[in-house]
């Protein structure tokens, strides 16, 4: 077949007609598939169920302190287990309850407030804050920006990470501008993992703000699909190299790894942003859930063990991305109406329709019973300015059911394309 661009009136009318039968028919089916959010499937929850049992009153042993106040910073067998995971060392870590976000949520509002470690005057005293924001990018990120009026500036994702030509512009001239979100590895949802050369130029580029924060939000670190998972510098060490080691904030979690209501977060930094944060921590409380850490550090013992754990959730997880892909490839590649990622790891794929069609098909989805994460939701304020992103997170339902979903998805593309192009 050609390219729809490439098609005459009567091709594309007749297309469109043979969609529209399509989608009728589906509507009957009275389907209800949700492949909205980025959640783990019951199958991957499985994985981590004897986890609840490393922890009880029979083997509870000499680890009684655990039950009691104190260690606000985590328990020391936990920073063993997780610092290698962020490639760090003990005293660059603290060890939180079960969300990274609420780690994130929690130091933004404090920098309002207090400012950060190398702060001249808390940001909320400031006329105006901004933070760069990677597109497509994390809605929940974008959340707690609008949430504290936070005005964000959005600057492309590219091939390697986001553009860095952009981003050191910004950042050189602009003193407002305090921070940048980023989820450095199978970012989210283009799954791209950001290139030495973006790490190195991170964390020795010049910024206006001396208390510039990079918030890395490393989500999928551990999140491979493949056997060949790229590499991800260490930007903590980068930092350190190019004499901005407080730059930097790397969070990660079990969220994904165990149970995404009761999982360990992990929060990286220097030693000189930790302390900063513990001292601002032991005000607030006296202490994190030491019995879920030691829940986790009992059940994986070692960093090895959750390599091996993760590699059980890329055998339920990686058919579904192949599921996806396959369909796109065999339902739309003749057609030039949409493109898409092919990650090696994390939660989703990122489509990209014709402009202007994104929310036309998101809509006709949900008609016939297909829920999708709204359109424009990877981007500042839940605006994509070409009306094109389509995030895709086939994790949660079952295989057979992601193979249905994609499949109304797809008739929707065509239906949306053909319908604009006539």
């Amino acid at each position: 077949m050609s390219e729809l661009k490439q098609m005459d009136h009567s091709s594309l009318q007749n297309l469109y007609n043979k969609a529209k039968q399509e989608f009728e028919s589906i509507k009957k089916q009275n389907l209800a598939l949700n492949m909205a959010r980025g959640k783990p499937s019951a199958e991957q929850l499985k994985l981590s169920l004897k986890l609840l049992d490393s922890v009880n009153s029979e083997n509870i042993g000499d680890h009684l302190s655990v039950l009691n106040y104190g260690l606000v910073d985590g328990i020391p067998e936990a920073k063993e287990l997780f610092k290698e995971m962020l490639g760090v060392n003990t005293e660059e870590i603290l060890i939180g309850g079960n969300a990274s976000l609420n780690i994130m949520h929690d130091l933004i509002s404090k920098a309002l407030i207090k400012g950060v470690v190398d702060s001249e005057a808390p940001w909320g005293k400031e006329d105006k804050i901004k933070f760069i924001c990677p597109v497509p990018g994390y809605d929940r990120h974008f959340t707690i920006c609008e949430q504290y009026d936070i005005e964000m500036i959005s600057v492309d994702m590219l091939e390697d990470g986001p553009d860095m030509d952009k981003v050191e512009e910004l950042v050189r001239n602009d003193a407002s501008i305090k921070g940048m979100w980023s989820v450095p590895k199978y970012s989210n949802p283009d799954g791209v993992t950001y290139s030495d050369d973006v790490v190195e130029r991170l964390a020795k580029m010049e910024t206006k703000a001396k208390d510039f924060k990079i918030f890395w939000d490393n989500a999928y670190v551990v999140h491979d699909l493949t056997d060949h998972s790229p590499r991800l510098k260490n930007i903590l060490e980068a930092c350190k190299k190019h004499g901005n080691p407080n730059r930097v904030f790397m969070f990660a979690s079990t969220s994904k790894i165990t149970f995404p209501g009761a999982g360990v977060a992990v929060v990286a930094a220097s030693k000189e942003n930790i302390n900063f944060i513990k001292e601002q921590l032991s005000v607030q409380t006296i202490g994190p859930d030491k019995v879920n850490q030691l829940r986790h550090v009992r059940f994986f013992k070692n960093y090895d063990n959750i390599l091996v754990h993760m590699k059980q959730h890329a055998d339920i997880m990686k058919p579904k991305f192949d599921a996806v892909l396959n369909i796109l490839h065999s339902k739309l590649d003749s057609y030039g109406v949409a493109t898409w990622t092919e990650p090696d790891g994390g939660y989703f794929i990122s489509l990209n329709t014709m402009d202007g069609c994104a929310s036309e098909v998101i809509r006709l989805a949900k008609e016939a019973g297909v829920t999708l994460t709204g359109a424009g939701a990877a981007f500042p304020y839940g605006k994509d300015p070409r009306d094109r992103n389509i995030r895709i997170a086939p994790s949660f339902p079952t295989l057979e059911e992601v193979e249905q979903a994609m499949e109304v998805l797809c008739i929707c593309i065509i239906l949306v394309s053909t319908n604009k192009l006539l």
